[in-house]
């Protein structure tokens, strides 16, 4: 046995039996004070007078009443540009050193500030995430093990004065030094700024190292252990890393990819559901018997919940000021709810585009529902990304192949709306296009009654066109966003779709 992964194991397991018994609400109270503290004397805090909502007699009510909502242009024009340019205590005390760029494929690019205290708030969010692994019977020689955390580059850039790259970059360049004997791929080859370089360094040091768990976007990931496993001619990667038993995935949706992992891999390994934004590490999985992931109220982010329903959004998909915010302790399982968070990085009753839906309100454990763009609803079809998925899960378990990605979008033709879907499969299909299309249609009606409405008014027909899945990574590789945080959109604008579909077709 080993005795110093017994000791850790063991000290794991007696932490998280000291923390499960958190109360969502009074812990989300404790922050929202600690936040309107720390910020009261920020260009912001004096602006909405946080001073007068602390002497509230419910300052969850004074708060909802003085600051309005955000999104992200809204808090950038009136705040967050003055953060960009190196203005001190402006949203949150100090100077902003680091910047999360977002990786968005047909819009301009965010720069979401990242505190210190958001780094601080980040890694305690990630020993909570090691607690929740005490769930989960892993054998003591697991604490041992090293951990692959492989996003975007380490070598963030220095513009005006701050440096700049992805949230698991700049994580992964801020990591504590007690980490360092346990993170691979370590700090020289996480800097290579090209992602097939940086693969490649990766794989001729990788028999070097003893993995016991990997951390990333499943698509990237995926491809990495491909290239491990062809650079050492082997036929899995536990040939490669015996003791790899854990996934912590995030970002998307896991199981698109969890047929083709399964081929990757040699034994069963554990999936663990993360939710690390640019803006905060918002909930992790910390049961084994739910993919849901629980929301982490007691570390700097306290959240509100507005139901996505028509009346609640205005038509550029930002909140109406006049929605009533709900709290943690008020939602209701099952619903569809914008998340609105304020962070110790200077972010307030900001909206940070995605729907989530709570699967127990007990444990305030949720799951990502779909983006607030990224709902289909052109002709009142109102599917969520979570509908596509599971609508795309079981036409996959119909037909001979096996869908990684997909992109939709409602357009117009001859006067006339249509649905049509781009479905990227593994390997080749050999399936008729307007069979699949009918079949996906019917699964769709049977599910969504605002569907099923819409396909007998306005939305005329469906049409899905089977491609590669490589071709999606290759229109990500050259939009220089390959191997980090970017999410293939499941939704497009037309103008944006139409630009996609340029692509697919000189692709042929």
């Amino acid at each position: 046995m080993a005795l110093i992964g017994e000791i850790i194991k063991r000290s794991v397991e007696t932490v998280d039996k000291i923390f499960t018994n958190n109360n969502p609400m009074e812990a989300q109270l404790k922050v929202l004070e600690e936040l309107l503290n720390s910020a009261r004397n920020t260009a912001f805090g004096k602006y909405y007078q946080f001073d007068r909502i602390l002497k509230a007699e419910d300052i969850r009510k004074a708060f909802e009443s003085e600051v309005p909502y955000f999104d992200y242009d809204q808090l950038r024009a009136s705040w967050w540009q003055k953060v960009i340019e190196g203005g001190e205590d402006v949203t949150w005390p100090g100077k902003v050193d680091f910047f999360a760029v977002s990786s968005g494929t047909t819009s301009t690019k965010k720069h979401i500030p990242v505190t210190e205290d958001m780094l601080q708030s980040i890694r305690r969010a990630g020993i909570k995430q090691i607690k929740g692994i005490a769930d989960f019977d892993l054998p003591a020689e697991f604490f041992e093990k090293e951990i692959l955390m492989f996003g975007s580059s380490t070598n963030l850039k220095e513009v005006n004065g701050h440096f700049e790259g992805e949230i698991s970059g700049i994580s992964a360049s801020q990591i504590p030094f007690w980490f360092e004997g346990f993170y691979r791929p370590g700090k020289d080859i996480s800097a290579i700024d090209d992602w097939d370089l940086r693969v490649e360094e990766l794989a001729k040091q990788s028999t070097d190292w003893d993995i016991g768990a990997i951390s990333g976007i499943p698509s990237w990931i995926e491809l990495m252990l491909k290239k491990v496993i062809e650079y050492n001619q082997v036929n899995h990667i536990h040939e490669v890393w015996p003791n790899f038993q854990v996934y912590t995935s995030g970002g998307v949706a896991f199981d698109p990819y969890r047929q083709s992992f399964e081929k990757l891999c040699g034994q069963p390994i554990t999936v663990i559901d993360t939710y690390l934004a640019s803006e905060g590490y918002i909930a992790t999985q910390l049961r084994k018997e739910t993919d849901s992931m629980a929301l982490i109220t007691d570390n700097g982010i306290y959240f509100e919940f507005i139901p996505f329903i028509s009346e609640n959004m205005n038509d550029d998909g930002s909140v109406n000021q006049n929605a009533k915010s709900i709290h943690i302790e008020d939602v209701e399982e099952g619903v569809d709810y914008v998340l609105l968070m304020s962070t110790v990085s200077g972010a307030w009753r900001y909206m940070i585009g995605d729907t989530v839906a709570f699967t127990d309100k007990e444990r305030a454990e949720i799951k990502i529902t779909g983006r607030t763009k990224h709902f289909l609803n052109v002709v009142g079809a109102q599917l969520s990304v979570i509908q596509m998925n599971r609508a795309i899960k079981s036409l996959s378990d119909e037909f001979s192949f096996n869908v990684k990605e997909f992109t939709v979008a409602a357009i117009s033709e001859s006067d006339e709306y249509l649905h049509r879907w781009y479905l990227g499969i593994e390997d080749a299909a050999e399936e008729d296009e307007e069979q699949v299309a009918d079949r996906l249609d019917e699964i769709l009606q049977e599910h969504n009654k605002n569907y099923k409405v819409a396909r007998n008014k306005a939305l005329k027909r469906v049409e899905v066109k089977l491609i590669s899945d490589e071709i999606f990574r290759r229109w990500t590789a050259e939009t220089k966003q390959k191997g980090g945080q970017v999410k293939f959109p499941r939704v497009m604008k037309e103008k944006d779709f139409r630009t996609w579909e340029e692509y697919v077709i000189n692709l042929g």
